[in-house]
């Protein structure tokens, strides 16, 4: 709402208030401000998903390793799947999992390199998942030595 005063000087009264430019400057730079808001609630909401997702991409993995670790009888039960055995049915729920939980066009990927006399054997356990406005799809990649 304008505001208006009156302000008497000598015998000539002079009306001052907002004029129709002020106005619409303000507007403009209220408008401009209230875009810059929008987008930040975007981004944070683009943000918030890929955190979503990785921490999903996450506890895959994680889940498949407690998996491994609870079965090492073979070392790379994991890698030879029998059928019917305890790795494939665990593999079986693993990759249902992600197919569940992730964005279509997501994988898992599971690696063994045998141990030496050295170095103990290794699964690497690899979930990938496509990442909105992202021409590689992003990877989480866990390394586990039994």
């Amino acid at each position: 709402m304008p505001v208006i005063t009156r302000t008497h000087i000598g015998r000539a009264s002079k009306f001052t208030g907002f004029t129709l430019v002020e106005v619409l400057v303000a507007l403009v730079v209220l408008s401009i401000g209230l875009l810059g808001i929008a987008a930040l609630y975007v981004e944070t909401l683009r943000a918030n998903r890929s955190a979503l997702v990785r921490t999903q991409a996450i506890t895959l993995a994680s889940d498949l390793a407690d998996r491994i670790r609870s079965n090492r009888d073979p070392a790379d039960a994991y890698i030879t799947r029998t059928e019917g055995g305890r790795a494939d049915l665990d593999l079986d729920q693993w990759e249902a999992d992600i197919v569940d939980r992730l964005p279509s066009g997501s994988s898992g990927t599971l690696r063994f390199r045998p141990g030496t006399g050295t170095t103990p054997a290794q699964y690497m356990i690899i979930v990938s998942w496509p990442e909105v406005g992202q021409d590689n799809a992003s990877t989480f990649e866990l390394r586990l030595e039994i």
